[in-house]
């Protein structure tokens, strides 16, 4: 059997427009148009990669001498651009896309028609793994404008890859793999749309580009706002993204949603577009880290060596020691508290389990300094697998420990051993899992469960014949029974808490 043909590449199934010339030129005087009546624009950028290291000189002494120059960036060669606009009538618009040479247009004249656009709230910016354009974009202004020409966020921001594990059936509320899946794989898996990356390591810096660098780089950003339009309509027919009182009684879209669907493949452009730009778009910030290159692979390797050490200096301190916050002759009230950092948030569901308060940072990504400062308002003993919040421990009054088991039974062991903690059978399931609140004094009856549990929780219809008591937790409304899981849970902690049956 013969092998299958290989696909041919895409292309934008429109006219590409190249921008080569300042606001005279008529496909410069268009994009801006086009950017000034954009409501989703997806970006793209090309460089040259830059060689490691200094060229080596005529003279073999003046190269031992020489200093090898600062690390720089790459400079952005061309910057692709696809622009959809509300359209005549409130109908979705066709795209207008251009790739934009930035070695002939001139940057002054372009550089505040991007800023606007980058920070304008009610434009929806496509990106696949931006951030390195967005650095690489504002270091190319930064050094031909001066240092105050660079780029510092764009808001509101989709990449693209989030886009893409949703419509695959993934539960935003987790976090992401860490596999990404390149964007020719999204392309061919959602859009069924092979982009070939022969060009991908062309260089870009070379003028004329060629008719096929083009079509490629285009590409890249076009095809961006139809795995949009397939996030946007997913989101639409669901009904997820709409206020609870502009939903109908069985939880779909208001028929005016109905009506803005009737073309497939077009976004509509109304208040449900803007409640998934509220609800789904991030920001990206530049932070003053993120505007310095790295120097070298070398230097890298040292600071890693060097951190390494630190981790060493860390390691003999990680000892408890002192009267944890909540002792009676340190002024507290003899009850246990902990806050559990990201890395470890299983262990405070376990320690939950056995009746022990323990909490989990405010947000999602806090920065030391909030762990800590919660740490210290709370009285709590914050645990952490991380080395590195040690050195922060004089905030908080030494109220950090680092926790060495890897496995969460032999976590909460590990805890349980270390602050001496008293574990009784009668606290065994007496907290909330899911919020580390306590349960009503007394549980509930069959029928009381039922009505406290619509349009919250559903009651399997298999526990209606089962004489079961119900419990309500205080802070979050969550039902709990004492089911098979509840009792093997309960041997499981007997066990690891080592409380004689």
């Amino acid at each position: 059997m013969d092998a299958a043909a290989p696909k041919p590449p895409a292309s934008p199934p429109l006219a590409v427009h190249l921008v080569t010339g300042g606001g005279s030129s008529p496909e410069h005087a268009l994009l801006l148009r086009s950017l000034a009546a954009a409501r989703v624009v997806a970006l793209d950028a090309e460089w040259k990669p830059r060689r490691r290291g200094p060229a080596v000189a005529d003279d073999p002494s003046a190269a031992a001498a020489a200093t090898p120059p600062p690390p720089q960036f790459p400079t952005v060669t061309l910057l692709q651009v696809a622009c959809r606009g509300d359209g005549d009538g409130g109908g979705a618009a066709a795209a207008e896309v251009f790739v934009v040479d930035l070695l002939a247009v001139p940057l002054a004249e372009l550089r505040e028609p991007l800023r606007e656009l980058f920070e304008r709230p009610e434009v929806l910016k496509l990106g696949f793994r931006f951030k390195q354009d967005l650095v690489y974009l504002s270091a190319t202004f930064a050094a031909a404008l001066g240092s105050s020409a660079g780029f510092e966020r764009v808001e509101p921001f989709l990449d693209v890859t989030n886009a893409y594990y949703y419509l695959k059936g993934h539960d935003m509320q987790k976090r992401l793999p860490r596999e990404t899946k390149s964007l020719a794989t999204i392309c061919e898996e959602l859009l069924g749309v092979y982009l070939s990356k022969e060009l991908q390591c062309s260089d870009w810096s070379y003028r004329p580009l060629s008719e096929g660098q083009i079509q490629y780089a285009a590409s890249d950003a076009y095809y961006l706002l139809d795995i949009f339009d397939l996030f946007h309509q997913k989101i639409r027919t669901e009904g997820k993204c709409l206020p609870t009182n502009e939903l109908t009684s069985d939880g779909h879209c208001p028929q005016r949603d109905a009506e803005c669907s009737s073309s497939e493949d077009a976004v509509c452009f109304d208040d449900y577009f803007t409640s998934v730009v509220m609800k789904y778009a991030e920001k990206i910030l530049l932070t003053e880290s993120d505007t310095k290159p790295r120097s070298s692979r070398r230097k890298e390797k040292q600071k890693l060596a060097t951190n390494a050490k630190c981790e060493e200096k860390f390691e003999g301190s990680t000892e408890w020691q002192g009267l944890p916050p909540w002792d009676p002759s340190a002024g507290g009230d003899g009850c246990p508290k902990f806050l559990c950092d990201v890395m470890i948030e299983g262990l405070a569901k376990h320690l939950r389990c056995v009746g022990i308060d323990a909490a989990t940072p405010s947000s999602r990504k806090p920065e030391p300094r909030e762990l800590l400062n919660q740490t210290y308002k709370e009285r709590r003993v914050l645990l952490t697998r991380d080395v590195k919040l040690l050195k922060y421990q004089y905030l908080a009054s030494n109220q950090v420990y680092r926790v060495k088991s890897l496995l969460k039974h032999d976590q909460l062991a590990e805890v349980i051993d270390t602050f001496q903690l008293k574990i009784s059978e009668d606290k065994l399931m007496s907290r909330c899992t899911k919020c580390n609140g306590r349960f009503i004094q007394k549980p509930l009856t069959l029928d009381e469960a039922i009505e406290a549990s619509k349009g919250f929780q559903i009651i399997p219809s298999c526990l209606f014949k089962r004489n079961l008591e119900f419990w309500k937790c205080t802070d979050c409304n969550q039902l709990y029974w004492e089911g098979t899981q509840y009792h093997n849970a309960v041997q499981k902690f007997l066990s690891v808490c080592n409380i004689s049956d």
